[in-house]
């Protein structure tokens, strides 16, 4: 985690100057933004049923496992011979 910190905060850091540029602009207009707002919708939307099926993964793993014994029927009783 520290190291994923440490990596993520340089990264910061080193582009932080490229966005430090005054009075200009980078050119993109309303179809750039459109496109990225796009592309975000399709992370959010890919995003939310992965975490549904990841908790629904994570509550099978935790549940508490209840099984028949062997020999049982349904009524519960075990076979005659």
């Amino acid at each position: 985690m520290k190291t994923t910190t440490r990596i993520l905060i340089a990264t910061m850091v080193a582009l932080f100057p490229v966005y430090a540029v005054a009075g200009e602009t980078s050119g993109s207009g309303i179809l750039m933004t459109a496109f990225i707002g796009f592309l975000a919708l399709i992370i959010a939307f890919q995003l939310i049923p992965a975490l549904m099926l990841f908790f629904a993964m994570l509550k099978g793993v935790f549940a508490a496992v209840t099984s028949k014994p062997v020999g049982l029927g349904m009524d519960g009783e075990g076979r005659k011979p």
